[in-house]
């Protein structure tokens, strides 16, 4: 066996995110000898996690220190960032990048990427989404329908586990759901009390989240209310999806995978003969030494701005400005989420009530803008969903001692509630990401620079999500209601999308209906970066993850056929 026949795999994956774990799962139980490489350092499930230490035993007590702060400015901000949990987000300082106009970028570079720390709000995208750009003229016409990823929807849910309930919206088409988990007295109570009170159909429903709520085998159970979840810990339990919980593991099981941790991908290799993709170079941070990896088909899963990254350094003869980008198009387009408008608000009753255990959930307010004539806006396109939840925290006051610690048992006089929108952003060509001439970071690789913005249409959303909000809590007989505008920037929603887009057209988009490069077609996206649009749900994952199972299965058979 030569060199070069020790490092040649059928197929290589780069990233172990959402989509990464999704690739490798179905390349390896397909049969194919797949090399995964993550750039960071492993994370083995269960064996590396700390959920099940207190916080009160850790050295802060889970809070954030003044060092935190100056070595990860922005991850620091980010709101499940911890004491606990920063070991899954990057280090700014070692990890830098150009925000030409502020752009909060959270990165967790590892095996499993951000899957650990994502927030698990899982909705399937409905043709009012996928029809959005081709209505109004914003960006390209979305390659495919609701019809044809609705199948692949149907084969990740189960395996994801999803818990949620059945609502049949058109806007929100429902899945193949666990039960969901419930509602507590107080959003039982104003989900009732609103129901037909609005012309435009605003409702509360269950939230719908990527944690079992049964136990289903493969080594994960259900989960267990710690609550722990949601401010970014992993899941020893393995109800909360994760690469590392679920899909890794699985692709491990076939034998056919090669998990190569400490691999950064810098460029990715053309042979212009072939007119084909033939491997990638590697550096391994630890050591600093280059590798060369080779294989018949690459899945590019490095998280929308790294993905385009590599894109845009594998230069060559016949790809001057970037691998695959004869359309001009890889790096442009980039949306993020408008997020972080809402009202809040008291409610008076269930005195007698509190909650039990700590749900990794809420509630959710499907869109009511925009969706048909009855519902169309005439001062902005498309629309915005809500998260929010109700709850009853402790009447604790500031103090210490005996004293302290009973007062700190009981519960608050009021029971709150608050519901936050997340927006669309409309695919402006403008907004775009790009390397740096000269700045490099320490393992060679330029530095990101980041040029994005929220323009004159999420705007003129703000002031509807705020008092849309207030008159969805008004309604639930809420009292005291204020209304909130958090004023985030774009990348604060962690939903970056669209720089190497979909589409019909190769000189308008990167790839094709199967998420196949058009340019480069061994090569295929799925993970954000593929988005022809950002869509108005606030979990954009399950999306990938569909897309991801849908482009093996193409590329799989393409393959057995010769055809790439």
């Amino acid at each position: 066996m030569n060199e070069k026949d020790k490092y040649t795999f059928d197929a290589i994956v780069i990233g172990t995110g959402i989509s990464g774990g999704w690739a490798a799962k179905e390349l390896c139980e397909k049969g194919l000898k797949t090399l995964v490489l993550e750039r960071g350092r492993d994370v083995e499930h269960v064996k590396d996690y700390d959920d099940m230490v207190p916080n009160w035993e850790l050295p802060h007590r889970g809070r954030i220190t003044n060092e935190d702060r100056i070595k990860s400015p922005v991850q620091s901000g980010v709101y499940n960032y911890n004491e606990r949990s920063k070991k899954y987000f990057v280090n700014d300082l070692d990890n830098p990048y150009v925000q030409v106009k502020p752009f909060e970028w959270a990165r967790g570079y590892q095996v499993g990427g951000r899957s650990l720390i994502w927030g698990r709000q899982s909705y399937r995208r409905s043709d009012l989404d996928f029809e959005a750009n081709a209505r109004d003229g914003f960006g390209v016409d979305w390659p495919i329908r609701y019809k044809d990823i609705a199948p692949w929807y149907d084969y990740v849910e189960p395996f994801v586990g999803i818990s949620g309930s059945i609502e049949g919206l058109p806007q929100l088409p429902d899945g193949k759901f666990q039960p969901p988990m419930p509602m507590n007295c107080v959003e039982k109570e104003v989900s009732q009390r609103i129901k037909g009170k609005f012309a435009d159909g605003r409702m509360i429903i269950n939230a719908r989240t990527a944690n079992y709520t049964l136990n289903m085998g493969e080594g994960r159970g259900k989960c267990q209310y710690k609550g722990s979840c949601g401010a970014g810990h992993a899941c020893s339990f393995g109800a909360y999806f994760s690469s590392n919980s679920a899909t890794l593991p699985a692709a491990a099981r076939t034998g056919n995978m090669t998990l190569r941790p400490f691999s950064m991908v810098q460029e990715v290799y053309y042979d212009k003969e072939k007119k084909r993709a033939t491997g990638v170079r590697v550096v391994d941070i630890e050591t600093m030494k280059q590798y060369e990896f080779y294989a018949k088909i690459i899945f590019l899963n490095a998280s929308t701005l790294n993905t385009t990254a590599i894109l845009l350094n594998s230069k060559s003869e016949v790809f001057p400005d970037g691998l695959g980008n004869s359309s001009g198009q890889i790096g442009h387009n980039l949306m993020d989420m408008p997020y972080g408008m809402g009202a809040q608000g008291t409610f008076e009753g269930f005195e007698d009530k509190f909650t039990f255990g700590n749900r990794p959930t809420g509630i959710f307010v499907p869109r009511f803008r925009n969706i048909n004539a009855a519902t169309k806006r005439k001062d902005y396109l498309r629309g915005f969903t809500y998260q929010g939840g109700a709850g009853r925290g402790r009447s604790g006051s500031p103090g210490f001692g005996r004293e302290f610690k009973e007062d700190l048992k009981k519960p608050a006089d009021h029971w709150s509630m608050s519901i936050t929108a997340w927006a669309e952003h409309l695919p402006y060509y403008e907004n775009r990401a790009f390397l740096h001439e000269e700045k490099k970071d320490k393992y060679g690789m330029p530095v990101i620079c980041v040029d994005c913005e929220f323009k004159e249409n999420e705007a003129a959303m703000v002031n509807d999500m705020m008092n849309s909000a207030a008159e969805i809590l008004e309604a639930g007989g809420l009292k005291n209601v204020e209304t909130y505008n958090r004023n985030k920037i774009p990348g604060a929603c962690i939903h970056e999308t669209g720089t190497a887009r979909m589409g019909n057209d190769p000189r308008t988009s990167v790839l094709n209906r199967w998420n196949q490069m058009h340019d480069v077609p061994n090569i295929f996206i799925t993970d954000g970066s593929a988005m022809c649009s950002s869509g108005t749900t606030p979990g954009p994952s399950v999306t990938y993850m569909a897309l991801t199972a849908r482009a093996v299965d193409y590329a799989v058979k393409e393959l057995n056929r010769r055809n790439i």
